[in-house]
């Protein structure tokens, strides 16, 4: 095989890793709102890693145990009784070898008597990293968008490749 046909095949490999770690990252980060809103505690605490780090405006989560016992809280359970959704919405996505950054929006829909509203919006700066599972979050940060200037900066730096 001469040597420019091996770099073309390398090349190639290179790029199809590259769009199939895209793939895996885009189908953990929009798995998050069927799972939570399934109740799904071990499904969502899965998308970490042991140690992942999940920080809310409402709540910081520092492993797999605390999050899975957000799922499965008293509060979390009443919003599916009463009906809510989680949509997370599509994902920039920057990977770098087995590390990876990703930034999305995301949108907490609740049911009220006066129908269903938009409970709040959140910018999503996702870090994640390579496993032997497969790809895992280590740590989600998400800021409610509502004017302070956290929110907005999460989103650029995700947008970017960067860490906050």
């Amino acid at each position: 095989m001469t040597s420019e046909l091996t770099a073309r095949i390398e090349a190639l490999e290179s790029r199809l890793r590259q769009l199939e770690d895209e793939r895996e990252i885009r189908h953990l980060i929009t798995g998050y709102g069927p799972l939570v809103d399934a109740g799904a505690a071990d499904d969502v605490a899965a998308l970490w890693t042991e140690d992942g780090v999940y920080d809310v405006d409402e709540v910081f989560l520092g492993d797999q145990d605390a999050i899975r016992a957000m799922v499965e809280s008293r509060g979390h359970r009443r919003w599916i009784a009463d009906g809510c959704a989680h949509f997370v919405g599509p994902a920039r996505i920057t990977a770098d070898g087995d590390e990876a950054v990703a930034i999305c929006h995301s949108l907490m829909v609740v049911n009220t008597d006066a129908g269903f509203v938009v409970r709040r919006a959140t910018a999503n700066h996702w870090q994640l990293r390579r496993t032997p599972e497969g790809w895992r979050a280590t740590v989600r940060t998400s800021r409610v968008l509502d004017g302070r200037d956290e929110s907005p900066a999460l989103l650029a730096a995700g947008a970017r490749g960067e860490r906050p």
